[in-house]
């Protein structure tokens, strides 16, 4: 099966980081607006609120019958209602620090277009206000209010005089009608400062909100993904024929309980493919005991094979688990001998080259008979190589000293002494102690010696 290795660019993966981070940011940003405009909208109010009342104040001190006798022409700063009103708003000026600009207009017949009456500021810094100059509103909306009542400009005026936010009231003559307008500028750069303070606070925050967002996303998104990236690794190792791999996953979702599910498919398939080896192993048992009944001398060769092996694997150390894998494959070693003819297994005589070359494809043959079933790599190296040697002079693939498999070597050794000790159509049985002698003699060259003193050390203690 070819594991499918999908770019990270469409990965799932991806796609749930790149989900959480845009929903992170997106709270992250609203969060951050909201506070923002709370905050400057709180302080921004707060200072209208004021300036509402500070014109509103100063507006009753102005005299409007005074205020009226002003002449709207450049020489009208020279007459005494023009003097009596910039001192009247000069003083209110100086009780109110804040204020950084008072004066009044009156209205023009042109909409948005008013015009000065009276602007202290010429007396003091030389600023050029003259009654009947043009002030072109840009927040006539807001002065055309304060003839209701008082009102301030909605947002701050930004120039090079400075940075202000206008307020005004109506002036009212004695009938209680509106016949000219208070207006007052106080200094906003402490509201302009905050402003542009939280907008870089806001910035701040948002990077911030971005770098944490990603973090908690890849984190967050691992914890998704790794789940289910468990699940894709499991399928993959079902699908090479792992049946004894089981997914991790400890979840109690959803995907948890997916994972349990795929756990107990595999337990299920395991089972049923353990079953059908079974069936096969008993099946290709069956015909080597039926290849071994043909012949008086090698019948139950396999059974005294595999249970010598088991006796040798033991004596070693080797884990029951691979005992009994080592007991079954014994009991197969010979199978491919099913592949060749009978007239060659029996024969009493010498083999000629030719019928040596096919005695020695037996393991060969073998190893094909067990491989499109056989799920471990040791069962087919010990069909294969049973008649390897350690010194390397062994067939079928020569193969030498320690590379050889230690299951394959007990195998080995465990089918030279049956031999040995059994009797053949052109030789007697050897007796115990010339086997044994054998072995010895073998010991390094044909034979493995650790599992040679092995099976010496068994053969004493039967003895």
């Amino acid at each position: 099966m070819k594991r499918i290795n999908i770019p990270f660019g469409r990965s799932f993966q991806l796609k749930v980081t790149l989900l959480l981070v845009l929903s992170l940011f997106f709270i992250a940003t609203l969060s951050n607006y909201l506070i923002y405009k709370f905050s400057y909208d709180s302080q921004f109010n707060q200072l209208r609120s004021k300036l509402k009342i500070i014109a509103q104040t100063a507006a009753l001190f102005i005299d409007a019958d005074v205020l009226q006798q002003v002449p709207l022409n450049k020489e009208g700063i020279n007459s005494q209602a023009y003097k009596t009103i910039a001192e009247k708003l000069m003083s209110i000026k100086r009780v109110n620090p804040p204020i950084k600009y008072i004066y009044t207009m009156v209205k023009t017949d042109k909409e948005g277009v008013w015009q000065f009456v009276v602007d202290p500021e010429p007396l003091v810094s030389g600023i050029t206000s003259y009654p009947g100059d043009k002030f072109n509103a840009t927040q006539y909306s807001e002065i055309s209010k304060a003839f209701f009542g008082p009102a301030a400009d909605k947002k701050l005026e930004v120039d090079k005089w400075g940075i202000f936010l206008s307020g005004y009231a109506p002036i009212r003559d004695k009938t209680g009608k509106a016949v000219a307008m208070m207006g007052v500028d106080v200094a906003a750069d402490d509201v302009y400062a905050f402003q542009k303070g939280v907008k870089q606070r806001g910035v701040l925050v948002l990077v911030l909100g971005i770098v944490i967002s990603l973090f908690l996303g890849m984190m967050i998104s691992k914890k998704i993904t790794n789940p289910i990236n468990e699940l894709v690794e499991g399928t993959y190792h079902i699908g090479e024929g792992d049946l004894r791999y089981r997914v991790r996953v400890r979840t109690k979702d959803e995907i948890g309980e997916l994972g349990r599910s795929f756990n107990q498919m595999a337990d299920s398939l395991f089972e049923v493919r353990k079953k059908l080896l079974d069936y096969f192993y008993r099946i290709a048992q069956s015909l080597v005991r039926i290849l071994e009944a043909k012949d008086q001398y090698t019948r139950g060769h396999s059974e005294r094979v595999a249970d010598l092996s088991e006796k040798i694997a033991a004596k070693l150390g080797i884990p029951k688990d691979k005992i009994d894998l080592l007991k079954e494959a014994a009991l197969l070693h010979d199978v491919g001998k099913i592949g060749i003819k009978e007239s060659i297994l029996n024969k009493e005589g010498k083999l000629t080259t030719e019928e040596w070359d096919d005695i020695q494809k037996h393991p060969i043959i073998g190893e094909d008979i067990i491989k499109p079933v056989s799920i471990s790599e040791e069962m087919l190296a010990i069909v294969r190589g049973h008649h390897e040697r350690y010194d390397g002079a062994g067939y079928p693939d020569k193969i030498n000293g320690e590379n050889i498999n230690i299951f394959t070597a007990i195998v080995s050794v465990a089918d030279a002494y049956d031999a040995m000790t059994s009797p053949r159509a052109y030789r007697p049985a050897l007796s115990k102690k010339d086997s044994v002698g054998q072995l010895q003699i073998n010991r390094g060259s044909q034979f493995h010696p650790e599992v040679v003193d092995a099976l010496i050390e068994i053969l004493k203690t039967e003895i």
